[in-house]
């Protein structure tokens, strides 16, 4: 582990805010959603999967989310129970029934994908008031769902806001998903950009860098985000590694070598892994980079660790700091 890290002496607690979810995923290859006859339940949510993987690597963590008080919502909330996430903040609603997002892969690769919003786009700036905030040292906002229009969207922004007035570590995935902003991209950048631009860290994938950077050359993107950001930030390139953005600085970190089964909550458990780590140090303002390259070094093992499996929830099972080692 990095230096400076104690978790045995000092752990600080950490909030995901955000969607939380039911995937449905067809399992009949190359149909389409009105076609498909099979679907798998899975317990979903980027917020929610980085909250499942903090705690399964042991960290201290608490999700804030709205899901239906219906047998998904319970199932959510059950699930993130068994991985030792506190749901004290994970509230049921009895007016909006559990999100749920239908998808089908297609013989061109393209998805078929429909998004039924429900419960989760409820979270409401009343809900953040009632957490006490001193109890967190480091908050995480990962959900592409909450700049949706909808009170989730006021609540982020509130929270951001009350971050920044406590001066708690503020750390950000934006998680574009283009089929829900079709047609609408540009305000996901203009909301982006305001918690780009007052997060201490970020986590982006090449795809997003470039499309939040208004460029097509990673490079000329990670550039821009060193002249208009003031975070450490972290663009994901699969095979290739992991580029991180160090005060004026621009490095990449190999990734891990792995076959993999499944790379869904991948840069989930890459983000929990950085999270976790962040919460064993007591002092987490400055670090010097050489404690940022072995962060990095062990979330892209975390990272990795999550493509041998199949299904984030799953892999997450199998994450414990000894990979670290």
């Amino acid at each position: 582990m990095p230096n400076n890290i104690d978790s045995e002496n000092y752990r600080t607690k950490i909030l995901c805010i955000g969607e939380a979810l039911i995937d449905m995923i067809c399992t009949d290859k190359g149909k389409p959603l009105s076609q498909g006859d099979n679907f798998l339940k899975k317990t979903g949510g980027a917020p929610t999967n980085v909250a499942a993987a903090i705690a399964a690597l042991g960290g201290d963590v608490a999700m804030s989310a709205r899901v239906g008080n219906d047998p998904f919502g319970k199932q959510l909330i059950d699930t993130m129970k068994e991985f030792g996430v506190s749901t004290e903040f994970m509230l049921q609603d009895d007016t909006h029934f559990t999100t749920f997002a239908f998808v089908s892969l297609m013989e061109d690769g393209e998805r078929d994908f429909v998004f039924n919003r429900g419960a989760d786009g409820q979270l409401s700036e009343a809900d953040i008031d009632a957490i006490n905030l001193d109890d967190f040292g480091i908050i995480h906002f990962g959900s592409a769902t909450a700049f949706l229009s909808g009170p989730l969207q006021h609540a982020y922004v509130s929270l951001l806001k009350k971050a920044q007035e406590k001066n708690i570590f503020i750390s950000f995935d934006p998680n574009y998903r283009h089929l829900l902003f079709k047609g609408n991209t540009q305000s996901f950048i203009n909301q982006s950009w305001y918690f780009l631009q007052h997060c201490n860290f970020l986590k982006l994938s090449d795809e997003e860098a470039m499309l939040l950077t208004g460029t097509t050359v990673l490079m000329d993107a990670a550039e821009k985000l060193l002249q208009q950001t003031t975070g450490i930030f972290t663009i994901t390139l699969g095979k290739d590694g992991t580029m991180l953005g160090y005060k004026n600085n621009i490095s990449i970190l190999p990734s891990i070598p792995v076959t993999p089964v499944d790379t869904t909550g991948a840069g989930d458990a890459f983000v929990g892994a950085v999270l976790y780590q962040l919460s064993n140090i007591e002092n987490i303002t400055g670090l010097p980079v050489e404690t940022w390259d072995s962060i990095i070094t062990n979330a892209n093992k975390a990272g990795a660790r999550t493509c041998e499996y199949m299904g984030a929830m799953e892999a997450f099972k199998h994450l414990s700091n000894d990979i670290f080692n």
